[in-house]
């Protein structure tokens, strides 16, 4: 039996159409199969498809799916439901999404709707023997390795590097289950950044807002501050204001709605 189900596409970490990083929304009253899910998210070929189901008045279970794969934590799709959540669905004040793999995440939004999201800290560790398929995928030659639960991140020497950089996708393939990042200091913000995930989702994510749970806490022991601007530097760009806490990181963006619809299953 064929049924329909709304979806909102969403640019999240952008005030600009077309710019950020676009995120589907699925709000739920039951949770479809995962093969179904996927099965959306594969046909919506954006870097995530987020489903969400109410439990309560202000809380909701999330699940996020790449063209690829479930993916246990994403910032950008998190912002686009909080956005759908605020926009169209009665939403005040804060939201509390229970997920399957980073506990449950708080989201409030500003008066200027700015959506601020408080995320688990996720540090990055220094990488001792860094692997060759890193070394070899990247074109620039880094000058310092780090890793956390979800990515290598390779420091480069300035945001004109991180610019340059190009990439090969089947080497970068061979570190899964990780990810790439690359980042810099960056004098109009504080650090840029890009990302790589060819074995996850796809070749190059335009913005990524969980990589910064790392990134963000990196930077302000580099820099000495708590408060962060960054820049992810892909061709759609995308910006994202970071509050470095002690066990947790804030990090809050816009988000611009490009298409509401209804799909049927």
């Amino acid at each position: 039996m064929e049924y329909e189900l709304d979806m909102y596409v969403v640019d999240a970490f952008t005030e600009e159409k077309f710019k950020g990083n676009s995120a589907a929304v699925v709000p739920l009253k039951d949770w479809l199969e995962p093969d179904v899910m996927q099965k959306i998210a594969t046909e919506n070929n954006l870097s995530e498809t987020a489903f969400v189901k109410k439990l309560s008045a202000s809380k909701y279970q999330i699940r996020w799916f790449s063209p690829l794969t479930e993916i246990d934590f994403c910032g950008h799709a998190t912002l686009a439901s909080s956005f759908v959540l605020f926009k169209y669905y009665g939403c005040i004040g804060e939201i509390e999404f229970e997920t399957l793999h980073v506990g449950n995440l708080t989201v409030v939004q500003n008066l200027d709707g700015r959506i601020e999201m408080n995320f688990p800290k996720q540090e990055l560790e220094p990488v001792v023997i860094c692997p060759a398929p890193l070394l070899n995928g990247l074109s620039i030659k880094p000058v310092e390795v780090l890793r956390n639960r979800q990515a290598y991140v390779a420091v480069m020497r300035s945001e004109d590097e991180v610019e340059k950089v190009t990439y090969d996708s089947e080497q970068l393939k061979q570190l899964a289950p990780f990810d790439v990042s690359i980042t810099a200091a960056f004098d109009q913000y504080d650090f840029v950044s890009r990302y790589f995930w060819p074995a996850n989702g796809g070749d190059e994510d335009p913005v990524t807002g969980s990589i910064h749970t790392g990134l963000a806490p990196y930077w302000s022991k580099k820099l000495g501050k708590k408060n962060l601007t960054a820049y992810q530097a892909s061709k759609r760009g995308g910006v994202l204001f970071c509050d470095v806490e002690e066990e947790r990181v804030t990090i809050a963006g816009y988000g611009v709605l490009y298409m509401k619809g209804i799909i049927y299953v």
